[in-house]
């Protein structure tokens, strides 16, 4: 069957915010007992963060070049991180309120600001109406059948005793929903269509393939498709997903093998590799590996995927890129120039751009430093030039991909269209490179390739570039094909 991608995901470059955890607004009254915002994160404390503070940093976000917003979940829920879902029709209180989200959408769309929602359909909270009922009424609940309960009552809070009702890895805070019951689906294909006609602009849907009803993802698509066509529809899969990416079921995965990539090539020597994100190990590799491993994703799903796929270097389950590679900046500039360049919708941490640090959950989700003075200047300089070099030049978003070299700890590729041509030369190691490329199938002649940051032209003689990379760099060229 045909593959169809929303086209404006292939131009968008996302921004991940951490509701709880990225900015808090003074024109909402806040409940008590918040953790101070410059405090370290606590598993079960919060921060009071609320998408108005998103609104009052929209010129931040603005400037630094992004045009999509993926956001962590919203709904009413009682733990900071909102998976456990009580309410799936109301976005939570201590964020604004449903109000809240209405504002933050058109103040977004104004700008041409696409936003997603995270969406926990596998699983709810020991808060959700349907299981909070079923506690309190046993086996006369109307609702027995919503959930998968082995007896009554539901040991839903004794940690001395195992849960006797199906939950989310064993944890008793997440009933986990039954998608095989008809009223079950009709209840979550109703959330995902009402927020699709309240106006976001797509779904990330949380650990997707632990539900396993037939035709569930095809007919969650149809009906979120039908309202709108050009919805994006991603899904958590931190592996390989042939099966779910052909057209019937996503648009695209969280591309957790483009994160690790990136993390063993650009992290080097320096890659902490007692921390395994995911449960993946890592291990430091060259740059033969890493076009191997490039020339995968490229190659292993169909191109209309590819240009939408959501690469990302940090997120919030695990920790951020700069900490695992030894908080070096320069391979964080590095694999940021990778991303900002190769095919697919990058996206940036709230964060990493200032150089925010953080291990292992909930460290990772520390709040953002309003106070720039703890901002790394020279690293947010760095990431709005490279994100405004993807936002002028189609090639980037639309053009072919060819390997040029790939050796030791050099890597150099071109995005190419009819139009122009781009050399991307990124040297991870701790030495000068001295680079000759052969550009005949892509600057076939004589020509000069312009640095896009440096007031220097380099020749392209009888279709060769020779160029010198210094160490932890990457160099961009651009000319005519």
């Amino acid at each position: 069957m045909a593959i169809q991608t929303p086209e404006w995901v292939k131009h968008a470059i996302f921004y991940q915010i951490f509701p709880d955890r990225f900015a808090r607004s003074e024109r909402l009254t806040k409940p008590v007992n918040l953790e101070s915002w410059d405090s370290q994160p606590t598993t079960r404390g919060f921060k009071g963060g609320d998408l108005l503070g998103v609104v009052e940093h929209l010129d931040y976000l603005e400037a630094l070049g992004v045009n999509a917003l993926y956001f962590n979940p919203v709904f009413q829920s009682a733990a900071n991180h909102r998976y456990h879902t009580h309410d799936y029709f109301h976005v939570d209180p201590i964020l604004g309120g449903d109000s809240a989200l209405r504002t933050l959408l058109d103040a977004a769309h104004v700008r041409g600001i696409r936003v997603i929602l995270d969406g926990v359909f596998n699983h709810a909270s020991r808060g959700f109406y349907q299981f909070n009922h079923l506690m309190e009424n046993g086996a006369s609940s109307p609702y027995t059948e919503w959930f998968h309960v082995r007896e009554f009552p539901v040991n839903a809070f004794d940690d001395r005793k195992k849960p006797n009702f199906a939950c989310w890895w064993d944890n008793r805070e997440l009933p986990q929903l039954n998608t095989d019951h008809i009223q079950v689906r009709e209840f979550l294909f109703a959330v995902a269509e009402h927020w699709i006609r309240t106006g976001i602009d797509g779904w990330r849907l949380d650990v997707p393939l632990e539900i396993k009803t037939p035709g569930f993802w095809e007919e969650f698509r149809r009906r979120v498709r039908a309202i709108n066509p050009d919805a994006y529809i991603l899904a958590e899969i931190w592996h390989e997903a042939q099966p779910w990416l052909g057209g019937n079921h996503f648009d695209a995965v969280m591309n957790y093998p483009f994160n690790r990539a990136c993390l063993e090539f650009f992290g080097g020597k320096a890659l902490n590799t007692k921390e395994h994100p995911g449960g993946f190990k890592l291990k430091a590799c060259d740059a033969r590996d890493f076009a191997g491993q490039v020339d995968g994703m490229l190659t292993i799903y169909a191109p209309e995927v590819v240009d939408v796929q959501y690469n990302l270097l940090s997120s919030h389950d695990e920790p951020r890129f700069l900490t695992m590679v030894g908080e070096e900046k320069r391979r964080l500039q590095l694999a940021t120039l990778f991303q900002m360049t190769y095919p697919g919708a990058p996206s940036v941490y709230y964060g990493d751009e200032v150089g925010m640090l953080g291990g292992s959950d909930p460290d990772c989700r520390r709040s953002f430093p309003w106070d720039e003075s703890l901002w790394d200047r020279e690293l947010l300089a760095f990431f709005k030039r490279a994100i405004a070099l993807r936002r002028d030049h189609l090639a980037l978003r639309n053009g072919e991909y060819t390997t040029l070299h790939a050796r030791g700890q050099s890597y150099a590729f071109a995005r190419h269209n009819a139009a122009e041509a781009i050399v991307i030369a990124l040297n991870a190691g701790d030495k000068p490179e001295s680079l000759t490329l052969n550009l005949k199938n892509i600057v076939p002649g004589e020509g000069l390739l312009k640095d896009a940051w440096e007031d220097e032209q380099l020749p392209v003689s009888q279709g060769r570039l020779t160029l010198t990379v210094p160490p932890f760099t990457g160099r961009v060229l651009i000319g005519a094909p």
